[in-house]
């Protein structure tokens, strides 16, 4: 149900943007769409500043373990040896 909320038509969008040219001008209009893409884009910097030092960390990490995994002896190796 949600995602189908998510999926907006051609129809619904000129809907939305004449009802949003009617209520705001044809002047007031672009400078808005501005401010939202400029919004948008300091929201997305914003989530990638944040998921960077993450991912960074998260590969550190898998990093580790794999080369944990390469030192620890095999339980084969071990059977062998008694």
């Amino acid at each position: 149900m949600a995602s189908q909320l998510l999926f907006i038509g051609t129809t619904e969008l000129m809907l939305i943007v004449g009802i949003a040219l009617l209520l705001f001008g044809g002047k007031k209009l672009p400078e808005m769409m501005r401010g939202l893409g400029q919004g948008v884009s300091e929201f997305k910097k914003g989530t990638r500043e944040i998921t960077e030092p993450i991912n960074e960390v998260k590969d550190v990490i898998k990093d580790a373990s794999d080369i944990s995994l390469k030192e620890t002896p095999s339980a084969e190796s071990d059977a062998a040896k008694q």
